[in-house]
């Protein structure tokens, strides 16, 4: 069965765009930093989940199928409220996908290779995963074909959403409305989600709709105060596509190697996780950065020394002192 696919026909626009901004870029038109390897990869990548889609695409669209058949209710593909529904639906459905790509360490590795750029442009959003049709993330739209929405549907909104997404990474647009920045996914608050500073981590995972990371509290504003540094906690430092793509897995198996007993947590715990605590995660970065915040917040409320010693009662004179026998 072959269905509509959005982003295949979009594929043209996405080289144009990329064009377009390194143009801008060098006339002095558009804030956008590129490099010939880095850009090459993230066309490689992009090159690669499109040969691996095709690949497992018909597999995993005819579970889909299956699915659909044992639906409970059967919605209409023509009817425009089952549109909207499944709008609101499928991009819920990516808010959990995206923020579950980041909190377990074996979705992450399927999914890190889009953020291993240190540069943030339209070549970025080619960085797609090779591996998620094996890892099975794409297990959570399935729920979507079981209460009745056609797998074809399913997968049109979903190529819409990747759609959408192209245009928001990129430096060149600062920032839109405060009305659309309140309620859609920004190049501003996608910025944050790539950013690698401990301030902006683990935040902003929406794909259309930023409503979702506000409602479960995972929203973070770019603030002009401290400028977004782009990549992983620890960068890759490699142009090596293979590497790029399944580096986070062979950590994964060497973990487990190393320490059978705590392979659970090596595979599902959050990516940095170590049984003795040696590694960072997210979480505990953050916890630093805010533990240096408070001293750093603590040493600036903190009075001059000679302020502190003005303030300072002074010493009892003799006459005040106490008689020890």
């Amino acid at each position: 069965m072959k269905t509509f696919d959005p982003v295949q026909m979009a594929i043209p626009f996405f080289v144009l765009a990329v064009i377009l901004e390194i143009v801008l870029a060098r006339m002095g038109k558009a804030n956008a930093r590129y490099e010939a390897k880095d850009t090459a990869m993230s066309l490689s990548l992009g090159l690669g989940s499109s040969v691996a889609g095709a690949i497992l695409g018909g597999a995993i669209f005819a579970a889909t199928v299956w699915v659909w058949q044992h639906r409970i209710f059967t919605i209409p593909m023509t009817a425009v409220w089952a549109w909207v529904i499944l709008f609101f639906a499928e991009d819920l459905t990516y808010y959990w996908f995206h923020r579950i790509a980041h909190e377990r360490r074996v979705w992450w590795a399927s999914h890190v290779n889009h953020h291993t750029s240190t540069h943030y442009n339209l070549s970025t959003a080619l960085r797609q995963t090779w591996t998620g049709g094996v890892v099975g993330t794409w297990l959570l739209w399935l729920p979507l074909s079981f209460l009745g929405f056609p797998p074809a549907m399913v997968a049109i909104q979903k190529g819409i959403s990747l759609i959408y997404q192209f245009w928001i990474h990129t430096e060149a647009i600062k920032r839109m409305p405060r009305w659309f920045e309140a309620v859609f996914n920004t190049p501003s608050h996608h910025r944050v989600h790539h950013a690698r500073n401990p301030r902006y981590l683990d935040a902003n995972y929406a794909g259309i709709l930023i409503i979702w990371d506000r409602m479960f509290g995972t929203f973070i504003p770019e603030t002009d105060d401290e400028p977004c540094r782009y990549g992983t906690v620890k960068n890759l430092a490699s142009f090596n596509l293979l590497t790029n793509v399944f580096h986070e897995f062979i950590g994964i198996g060497k973990d487990v190697v190393r320490h059978p007993r705590h392979a659970p947590g090596y595979i599902f715990g959050p990516p940095g996780w170590s049984h003795d605590g040696s590694r960072d995660t997210s979480h505990t970065l953050k916890a630093k950065w805010r533990a240096r915040l408070a001293r750093e917040g603590e040493v600036a409320l903190s009075p001059p020394e000679g302020a502190r010693r003005s303030a300072e009662p002074a010493p009892p004179s003799k006459a005040d002192s106490p008689v020890v026998s």
